[in-house]
């Protein structure tokens, strides 16, 4: 069994103060919380995470990851800096990098194969435009952006983490209803089925605008193994409430 795991992504938030009286408020009313759990933070606050989430339940995660090992690339952070802060996860190829940094699938798939081979687990996110929605295209795109992940990761691809973020619905109040989830993680679930004989083990994690509302009834599909949680994950008492919806 996946088991759900839940994932927030900080975005550029944050700061030190406001970082660690997030974690004290998480930390301190985790009982009956079990599902794996993550938060993904900027990069300049990794070690104030590392520090404070050792030996806690919560793993730490990055928001993004060089396609180079390492040279001159300034402001690039490499996969193996990122494993020097214990980080576990590391989002890639995000709707916002897609559209504001114009990363292709094959720059995705780059980066996901270097966290793969720095130990590092890639959440990697596919999704589609409202545009694209409306064209009844958005089998076409998904499976597009995760087939370039699994030409370049093929062996290891067992490994990774999906998350569909339907692009129409994050930061904009709208959600995909839970069986529209569900069809499309079941399309990237045959995907991995086809790809790897323990397509069972990936989980297919939903990233968009996912809240304490509506997290029962999204987790609750066959294929939705989890969230990838934004705005909602700043907020100790509503990401407490969606790790406790996904422990049940």
């Amino acid at each position: 069994m996946r088991g759900k795991l839940m994932i927030g992504n900080w975005k550029m938030n944050g700061s030190l103060a406001a970082n660690a009286s997030l974690l004290t408020d998480l930390l301190a009313d985790s009982v009956d919380v079990y599902c794996r759990s993550a938060v993904c933070v900027p990069s300049l606050y990794l070690a104030q995470m590392q520090s404070l989430l050792t030996g806690t339940s919560i793993a730490l995660g990055a928001q993004d990851v060089s396609a180079h090992e390492d040279g001159a690339y300034t402001g690039e952070v490499s996969a193996t800096m990122l494993r020097d802060f214990a980080v576990r996860y590391c989002i890639v190829g995000h709707s916002e990098r897609r559209q504001y940094h114009a990363e292709s699938d094959m720059l995705v798939a780059s980066k996901a194969q270097r966290a793969l081979a720095a130990g590092i687990t890639p959440i990697v996110c596919v999704g589609e435009s409202l545009a694209e929605r409306e064209a009844g295209q958005t089998e076409v795109v998904v499976k597009r952006q995760l087939a370039a992940v699994i030409h370049a990761n093929g062996h290891c691809i067992s490994e990774i983490v999906v998350a569909y973020e339907p692009v129409w619905a994050i930061g904009t109040g709208l959600t995909a209803t839970p069986e529209q989830a569900q069809k499309v993680h079941a399309v990237l679930r045959a995907q991995l089925q086809v790809a790897t004989a323990h397509a069972d083990r990936v989980s297919i994690l939903y990233g968009g605008s996912m809240n304490a509302a509506n997290a029962a009834d999204l987790l609750a599909q066959t294929d939705v193994d989890g969230g990838l949680i934004g705005g909602a994950a700043l907020k100790a008492p509503d990401f407490l409430s969606m790790l406790k919806t996904a422990s049940r």
